[in-house]
């Protein structure tokens, strides 16, 4: 009797003892494979446990899905929280839990300059977070947001400050918007907003000038010079006449030479036909830009076009004749190298 009820004892030893080794092996065995160059983890909106535990299979990034779900229970994780997370090699299921509760994610970074158009950026967004290029395109061309915050769908562009960012892959339109006022604002600080003053430029105007100055040359020693073309003409209530005004109005992005018929064009982006500055950005210019634009360089140049050969040099002049000589030069050239259009 007494054998029998050792051996029971044993037996039941033996199993609780089992039973709590495999739920120790549940909590702090390794359960996360990185093998490769993708380590993230993206968990949308509304996505349950179960989902979850597929996709990190799907991944080939955890090894045992019973032991997460269970783990994942016992530590009241049951609702995944949205965002994207990193995964470290070798991390155990409470580990991974924990990262997975904690809401900590990681970073998207993501880069934005020389966009043409609202549209353009928003297909940056989607492509890189989680909301569609059509989630964001029609947030940022909403009529109604833009009343609100002060905006035109022709000026949007201006509230995109050009530089590397890091933001959550989960971030709505709203909140995007927020983070990109956020850094417009700490842009335009007090040194640059007193440069517009000396010039007599709104931010916006300032920026929609930069970005005609970014599509006429590479060159940051040039772009204090141009704008500076650019500003005397205004001042003197001349037309500009910029050849990437037209080019955006026409919408053809591989025009090289702008002809008198693409002149003739009805658009407000039509320098040629309409004073002063266009309703808004023809692209997102560099930073360098902007500030070449508020610090321009002081000079009597009222005209400029590409020097022949270059392809991105330019002659400045003063009057008239001078630059009709210039002009005539580059046209020749143009020629010369079969460039017709």
């Amino acid at each position: 009797m007494k054998k029998n009820i050792l051996l029971v004892f044993i037996s039941l030893v033996a199993v609780t003892g089992f039973i709590a080794y495999r739920y120790y092996n549940f909590i702090f065995s390794d359960n996360v494979w990185v093998t490769s160059a993708i380590s993230t983890i993206d968990i949308p909106e509304e996505m349950s446990l179960e989902v979850l535990a597929d996709s990190l299979v799907e991944k080939n990034f955890i090894k045992d899905r019973l032991s997460f779900i269970w783990v994942s229970e016992k530590m009241s994780y049951t609702k995944p929280r949205p965002g994207r997370y990193k995964l470290q090699d070798g991390m155990n299921n409470r580990a991974l839990v924990s990262l997975l509760r904690s809401g900590v994610q990681e970073p998207v970074v993501l880069t934005f300059n020389n966009v043409r158009t609202i549209e353009e950026l928003c297909d940056l967004f989607g492509e890189k977070l989680e909301y569609g290029s059509e989630s964001y395109c029609s947030f940022f061309t909403d009529s109604l947001m833009l009343s609100e915050i002060g905006y035109t769908k022709e000026s949007i562009l201006s509230l995109f400050i050009p530089n590397t960012y890091e933001l959550y892959w989960n971030m709505p339109p709203g909140q995007l918007l927020e983070r990109m006022k956020l850094e417009h604002d700490r842009f335009w600080n007090t040194e640059r907003k007193q440069k517009l003053q000396n010039i007599g430029l709104s931010q916006l105007e300032a920026y929609t000038l930069a970005s005609i100055v970014q599509k006429e040359t590479n060159l940051k020693s040039e772009k204090p010079i141009i704008a500076g073309v650019y500003l005397n003409r205004l001042k003197r209530g001349i037309l500009l006449q910029a050849d990437p005004t037209v080019v955006y109005a026409v919408g053809d992005f591989d025009i090289r030479r702008v002809l008198n018929r693409h002149l003739e064009v009805n658009s407000p982006y039509n320098t040629y036909k309409y004073p002063g500055l266009p309703p808004g950005p023809i692209c997102m210019p560099d930073i360098s830009t902007i500030d070449a634009v508020i610090s321009p360089q002081e000079h009597d140049y009222i005209y400029f076009c590409v020097k022949p050969g270059t392809g991105f040099e330019h002659a400045f002049a003063k009057t008239l004749r001078e630059h009709s000589r210039n002009a005539q030069a580059y046209r020749e050239w143009l020629n010369s190298s079969r460039i017709y259009n």
